[in-house]
């Protein structure tokens, strides 16, 4: 009885771990101003452009 009930409380959480974690993943990107990522984004990519 006590597994199953640990099942249904981790498969209730599942979709709110992976938006907690999405965000996360997304803060990281933004605070650090990672340019290998955030060059590819339409608005703020500009400032990583060259003149070459």
């Amino acid at each position: 009885m006590r597994g199953q009930n640990r099942r249904d409380v981790a498969a209730a959480m599942t979709p709110t771990l992976a938006t907690w974690g999405g965000v996360a993943g997304i803060g990281v990107i933004w605070a650090t101003d990672w340019k290998l990522v955030l060059q590819y984004v339409p608005y703020i990519g500009g400032k990583f452009k060259t003149e070459d």
